[in-house]
């Protein structure tokens, strides 16, 4: 998968982030979500590839990225801790400013590391999110039905990773395989390559931990900049899966333009994993809202 794609190692505070890059341009920075791996891009990286920089990494925790321990309020997981990763990263390829694609969690990140890292974000794409302060403080019982992992993951420990490493390829396949279009979405090699890393020592520990930063330290971390009146100054664009779990459950544009001063966004024909189940349907998207020539 992702034949011509450099593999590139480069550390930061000890913790070692796994990166694929290819193509030449204009620099678009890819971050994936849980339970995945940077393949999730398998069907639209290459493509790109023809017009931009693209530049894949594994989240930490994730991948064939480092699991560092989580610290004192999991804030070893935070997402200002993976958005300095991400920021670390470009500017070790040499791009002090970029553009990003990001999904689930991946597009939590991506959110953090434009409202800190703000110069350095020309324009963002998020995929299948609504803000996370506003998710959990407006959650339904649909909500917590489809998305149960996020309540299960934070209960105290060991027994959410006790569980999930008791059986990891079980954990991923129920997360992943009960949205809309199940397992089949999913190319095999794609699906092998997700296993092959949940099963990696430390992977168990290191979800957790994003999760329970997700519902302690990011939400402080947000309702810190929600009280400082702090916006995502970027041209934003978001999508979503009309079949998917946000759409159904949240009012998407409404969330995103009470934090965003540019926002636009759609919904798709799919569910929530979009750069696997719509591709050509992203592609057009992703051609149209980015930058490509200096």
């Amino acid at each position: 998968m992702l034949e011509g794609f450099d593999t590139l190692r480069i550390a930061r505070d000890g913790v070692t982030l796994n990166v694929r890059r290819a193509g030449q341009g204009v620099p678009l920075l890819l971050l994936h979500g849980h339970p995945q791996t940077h393949a999730m891009w398998h069907r639209v990286a290459p493509q790109l590839a023809q017009r931009f920089e693209v530049v894949l990494m594994d989240l930490r925790g994730y991948g064939d990225s480092g699991r560092p321990e989580a610290g004192p309020d999991s804030a070893g997981y935070s997402k200002r801790e993976m958005a300095a990763d991400a920021a670390h990263v470009m500017r070790e390829l040499g791009h002090a400013r970029f553009q990003v694609l990001a999904h689930d969690r991946g597009a939590r990140v991506a959110h953090r590391l434009a409202l800190d890292h703000a110069p350095a974000v020309e324009r963002l794409l998020l995929l299948d999110i609504a803000p996370t302060l506003a998710m959990y403080r407006q959650t339904n019982e649909a909500f917590a039905r489809a998305y149960w992992h996020w309540f299960f993951l934070v209960q105290p420990g060991p027994l959410p990773q006790a569980l999930i490493a008791s059986d990891p390829v079980r954990y991923l396949r129920s997360v992943m395989g009960a949205r809309h279009a199940g397992l089949a979405a999913f190319a095999p090699e794609a699906l092998a390559e997700y296993e092959r890393c949940a099963v990696l020592p430390g992977t168990a520990a290191a979800i957790v931990a994003d999760y329970r930063a997700g519902a302690g330290i990011d939400l402080r971390h947000d309702q810190a900049d929600l009280d400082a009146g702090q916006r995502l100054a970027q041209p934003l664009r978001v999508l979503w899966g009309e079949h998917g779990a946000v759409g159904r459950c949240f009012d998407v544009p409404a969330l995103w333009r009470a934090c965003a001063d540019d926002f636009s966004g759609r919904s798709l024909p799919c569910g929530h994993y979009i750069a696997e189940e719509a591709p050509a349907l992203l592609l057009d998207e992703i051609l149209t809202f980015f930058r490509s020539k200096p």
